[in-house]
């Protein structure tokens, strides 16, 4: 199962009513944006956040996958688009509270990718049709629409409130949360202990800076994170480092890294005076592979704060 955000403003409700989303196939110049382009990734049982005008406003199942279809009959006043494109038929849940993403940026922002973001860092939607919502973000937005729409009452409350039981009863939302939460958590939970399984032989099942080789205290660092990777990267055993927990807190934080030729580089964050406390020697120099190199200038350019 993977997620997906959908722009959608204007035309929402005539695809809500037709139980789809539809987009071009090329703009007028022929070209394919990445952005329509990524209906043809959706499968049936990927979930889609709606986004119109600064809210998810629903939340949706794919009944099937993408197919070739010409522009429904709805849409065809939006003449700026070409007729041949594609269409993910889609059953839909409204919510009843929206959930606006500007209020919520800061509950959101460590989940936005570097790339092909859906929202820019002041809220604001980016400009596109479809955009990938990797497992961080989705549980994000999940946990943000179930403060609102999931109604916890009392046992005083049920006995005066029938209207509020009927609604709980009526909820489709939350089998569709509690089941979407359930799947993402899984498909982290596995991808991450097979990345740890195929990474702790590479570094013979010690920490590369510290030599520390108990189990419980070893962290298998992603250095491409793995909300900004693909699904071959995140799995990718030489897409990270083992490290104990506190050279894996100074790694994901970026203030260590490591450059193409294994040699370590610390952040000004860092004083000289306590780099012997925090175990880090700078002249040290990891023994790495040359499949290891573009995750690390991945790392270095992205991630690391050099000051």
């Amino acid at each position: 199962m993977n997620n997906f955000i959908v722009m959608q403003g204007r035309t929402y409700q005539e695809e809500k009513n037709l139980g789809i989303i539809w987009s071009p196939q090329t703009d007028k110049g022929g070209k394919e944006p990445h952005f329509w382009l990524r209906m043809k990734e959706v499968e049936k049982g990927d979930r889609v956040f709606h986004f119109v005008k600064g809210n998810i406003v629903a939340i949706s199942i794919a009944s099937t996958g993408c197919e070739k279809a010409k522009i429904p009959f709805n849409l065809r006043n939006k003449s700026e688009w070409n007729e041949d494109g594609y269409l993910v038929k889609l059953e839909y849940h409204q919510l009843d509270i929206e959930v606006n993403i500007k209020e919520n940026i800061s509950h959101i922002s460590s989940a936005l990718p570097s790339v092909y973001s859906p929202f820019q860092t002041n809220g604001n939607g980016n400009q596109g049709y479809l955009f990938p919502c990797n497992e961080e973000l989705a549980i994000k937005l999940l946990e943000l629409i179930s403060e609102l729409n999931i109604y916890h009452i009392n046992e005083e409350q049920l006995e005066f409130s029938i209207d509020e039981v009927r609604r709980i009863e009526n909820n489709t939302l939350i089998p569709v949360i509690a089941e979407t939460e359930s799947e993402i958590k899984a498909k982290i939970r596995l991808g991450q202990q097979k990345f740890r399984k195929t990474l702790i032989p590479l570094w013979g099942g010690k920490c590369a800076l510290c030599a520390i080789n108990l189990s419980e205290l070893l962290r298998a660092s992603h250095s491409k994170p793995w909300k900004d990777s693909t699904n071959l990267e995140r799995l990718d055993p030489y897409n990270g480092i083992l490290l104990c927990c506190n050279h894996d807190a100074l790694y994901d934080n970026g203030l260590i890294t490591f450059d193409a030729q294994g040699r370590l580089h610390i952040s000004s964050v860092i004083s000289g005076d306590d780099y012997k406390i925090y175990g880090l020697d700078p002249t040290f120099k990891i023994q790495i592979s040359s499949k290891n190199k573009e995750y690390y200038k991945w790392h270095k350019r992205n991630i690391f704060k050099p000051n």
